[in-house]
């Protein structure tokens, strides 16, 4: 009953995670069915290619456009690095989910401005519209990723930074829930070694591995929803929610994909700002982490906001991409289950973040 009767902002909502989470939210049974959502991103075309996908397909193009704010699903033109744009966009929202993000690693590092522009005064802007404008939001959820713990490019930091900003908001906002979720890389993600690899095959080969023995966390975009639902239901102020999911290695993934055929590996090297291993838990957050149903609850390092003095820790030691991989056999079964292996349809939809 967590969505019902709400007004949900997503920030970002054009993007591959926020299509999905539309979709979903649109099919929530009616008790528990939002009363609006709003996507809010820069993008018109985006917003005008999902608008007519989601509305109505048979609809005039004038009809979708002037009606706008008459709809379920509503569509607003903004930039999160703009204040005005941010509280603008938030006057009666219930729930933010923000979803807004430069994503792409080597993006980062060519253009580190950009990415503390939108990763990070985002979601400063996000606290401080709350903040000052005394908005009733009820919950704020930031979307971040397993780069985030221990991180070495600086996509991953910007996105720590957002972790920090979003959950130490809970001390001076407690009327507002600031939560987060920390997820790996998404199946058949955009620009991913997924959809690489099935156009390598198709093309003849080679497939070509950056490191044979990189390791990486992989769920589906549906799961990667999921986890915000749960996170939306279940956690506390100040809480990073993880799901506990497989990883494998990348030659293991390629080994899987090429199967019994002649296509040849290729090792090219690691990438500038590249991890041989993904972390989602680190050493120093396991002490602070607990179990809830099928996921990781990170507690907030500050005392004001966890006040348990004896946890009962779930894990004791960093939660690693390196650990439990799984065999061949085992991502072929992962990969069939998804329908991502060579002839299977991809799904057309992209992922949150790219391995």
């Amino acid at each position: 009953m967590i969505l019902k009767n709400k007004t949900i902002l997503i920030t970002g909502g054009t993007g591959s995670l926020g299509k999905i989470l539309v979709k979903r939210l649109l099919t929530e049974k009616k008790n528990n069915a939002p009363k609006k959502i709003i996507v809010f991103s820069r993008d018109e075309g985006k917003q005008h290619d999902m608008r007519l996908s989601y509305l109505n397909k048979k609809a005039s193009t004038d009809e979708v456009i002037y009606r706008n704010f008459e709809q379920m699903l509503e569509f607003r033109i903004g930039d999160v690095r703009s204040y005005s744009d941010v509280c603008s966009s938030m006057k009666g929202v219930d729930i933010v989910i923000n979803a807004a993000a430069l994503k792409q690693v080597p993006t980062c590092e060519y253009f580190p401005e950009q990415a503390v522009l939108t990763n990070c005064v985002g979601p400063l802007n996000i606290v401080r519209a709350i903040a000052e404008n005394n908005f009733k939001v009820e919950t704020v959820l930031g979307i971040s990723t397993d780069k985030a713990a221990k991180p070495i490019n600086l996509m991953g930091m910007t996105k720590a930074v957002q972790e920090k900003v979003l959950l130490s908001a809970n001390v001076l906002n407690p009327k507002t829930r600031f939560i987060c979720v920390r997820y790996g890389n998404v199946m058949a993600s955009r620009g991913s070694v997924i959809p690489l690899f099935h156009h390598q095959i198709k093309n003849g080969g080679p497939i070509t591995v950056t490191v044979s023995n990189m390791t990486r966390f992989l769920l589906t975009l549906n799961e990667a929803v999921d986890t915000i639902f749960s996170a939306l239901k279940f956690a506390e102020p100040g809480e990073i929610f993880v799901p506990n999911v497989p990883s494998v290695t990348i030659e293991n993934l390629a080994k899987a994909m090429v199967k019994n055929t002649n296509i040849k590996v290729k090792i090219t090297g690691i990438r500038p700002a590249e991890k041989i291993h993904e972390i989602m838990i680190s050493d120093e957050e396991a002490n602070f982490t607990v179990k809830k149903g099928n996921y990781f609850a990170i507690k907030s390092m500050l005392p004001e906001l966890t006040k348990e003095n004896n946890l009962k820790k779930s894990l004791f030691g960093e939660f690693s991409s390196a650990d439990n991989c799984l065999d061949v056999t085992e991502t072929i079964k992962l990969l069939e289950k998804n329908k991502l292996l060579p002839g299977m349809d991809i799904p057309t939809e992209s992922g949150e973040f790219l391995v």
